[in-house]
């Protein structure tokens, strides 16, 4: 079987629905109307019972009987249809109108019945057919005499089941129309949606930069095509950092590669001796040492650019995660005899919630340019303060610094200084490009502060209100 279209599923879903609703319907007002005509027929019975008292008399033989030239013409009788019973308290049949063809109506007498004003019932007939009967007592000539006075209910039943057929043909016909009618509303409903279709199929790698139109961001349709103009967007961003990554990876992967090949073939082409040899394998190493750094940077890049604000999330100590990269650099820091010093150390258990894993690689750029610029016998200092909801920790070196014209710039992928003191530390110029891409998915930012010795990179990251179990 085929799958419906949501334009046809959502119309039969509707006259489902609408059927269900008619149904309903139906039968409360079949139920209502039966109701209706049954209490009216009660009260016009409740009425004859009254009329008929007064008709009732005795002959001259002492048989009951009813006065019938009360009524001009025949077929103005009020009462020519009614069945109608009288019986004494020991249950002897007084009267019976001709109606009733010497059938029983309502049987023998219950007790009390016709005491507590008029008693209403529904009865089966000897002739299979039902009435309704009111029974009153009524004391005449000082015979104290019960009256049951009924109608058949078969042309109440008759009528009752023409208005149910007549309720079942229209409702066939009503959902017809509603059906139409409804699929005519859901094809205006989705024309939008078919127009986001056709748009959507025309947006190729060439234009991910086109969005959906939307008329109403507040309808469903508005924000269905909202989220797909942020996949677009995130697709969009995802294929600028695909191009950019292989247009940097192309172009910092060229320059060592033909330095290799370069001293290959110089080596190659002379008979040089061995210490000859011995200073082209170490070019070869420092430089494949400088490709393998830009890869691992490259790669790194595109690690944090994959990443998304929330993923891998948790809570952690930052001066738990100062100390880890501090270790790590350990070696490093006592070759060059630097001393480290912390100022307005962290509470031990105070954190914030980030990709640890990623800010400890951010964290490392910066220390590790720290501690490479920095001279000799220097001071590395490390502060922190809370500020504005934020955790800034500020790195501080007695290094050549950074020229004011360049504080943003060194922030650049590849960007390398030219100032003869930075350019001999210089790496691949990939270390603070990853810290800034880092920091700002972790919801804060890094930047360097002008300052007279040195250089002073701070980040700023939002710590979280929860804090970590004191060990």
């Amino acid at each position: 079987m085929p799958a419906l279209s949501l334009r046809t599923r959502l119309t039969l879903w509707y006259v489902a629905v609408l059927a269900l609703l008619l149904l309903l319907y139906a039968a409360l007002v079949f139920a209502f109307q039966y109701g209706v005509l049954t209490r009216q027929v009660f009260h016009d019975e409740v009425q004859d019972v009254v009329t008929a008292e007064g008709l009732l008399y005795f002959d001259h033989e002492g048989a009951l009987q009813l006065r019938q030239n009360y009524y001009s013409r025949p077929q103005s009788h009020l009462l020519v249809d009614r069945l109608m019973e009288v019986l004494d308290l020991s249950g002897r049949v007084l009267y019976q109108s001709p109606t009733l063809h010497g059938m029983v109506l309502g049987g023998r007498l219950k007790h009390g019945e016709g005491d507590a004003g008029f008693n209403g019932r529904i009865v089966r007939l000897e002739d299979g057919n039902h009435a309704l009967i009111v029974s009153h007592i009524h004391t005449m000539d000082g015979v104290t005499m019960v009256i049951r006075l009924g109608y058949s209910l078969a042309p109440l039943h008759e009528r009752m089941i023409q208005f149910l057929i007549l309720l079942l043909v229209a409702i066939p016909v009503a959902l017809l129309v509603a059906g139409a009618a409804g699929q005519t509303i859901a094809g205006r409903g989705l024309q939008p949606l078919e127009m986001m279709a056709d748009r959507a199929e025309g947006i190729t790698a060439s234009n991910l930069h086109d969005r959906l139109q939307i008329d109403n961001p507040k309808d469903e349709l508005g924000q269905m095509a909202r989220a797909f103009n942020h996949l677009l967007e995130r697709l969009d961003q995802a294929f600028h950092q695909m191009k950019r990554f292989t247009a940097d990876a192309a172009h910092e992967l060229r320059t060592p590669l033909a330095s290799i090949r370069t001293v290959s073939e110089v080596a190659l082409g002379q008979s040089p001796d061995v210490e000859q040899y011995r200073e082209a394998l170490a070019s070869i190493l420092e430089e494949t040492g400088r490709l393998n750094e830009t890869i691992d940077g490259l790669l790194l890049l595109a690690r944090a650019e994959a990443s998304q604000p929330g993923q891998e999330r948790t809570l952690f100590s930052v001066r738990e995660l100062i100390e880890e990269v501090l270790g790590v650099l350990s070696v490093l820091i006592e070759e060059k005899q630097i001393t480290v010093v912390q100022e307005n150390e962290f509470q031990a258990n105070q954190c914030i919630r980030a990709d640890r894993a990623l800010l400890r690689i951010a964290v490392m750029n910066v220390l590790h340019n720290a501690v490479k610029f920095s001279p000799r016998n220097s001071v590395l200092s490390i502060s922190s303060e809370h500020r504005n909801d934020k955790v800034r920790v500020a790195f501080q070196d007695q290094g050549p610094g950074i020229a004011p014209g360049e504080q943003e710039r060194v922030f650049d992928r590849f960007f390398t200084s030219k100032r003869p003191a930075a350019v001999l530390g210089s790496g691949a110029g990939l270390g603070l490009s990853i810290a800034r891409l880092i920091v700002d998915r972790s919801g804060g930012c890094i930047w360097f502060e002008p300052v007279q010795t040195g250089a002073r990179c701070v980040i700023e990251i939002p710590f979280h209100s929860r804090t970590l179990p004191q060990n």
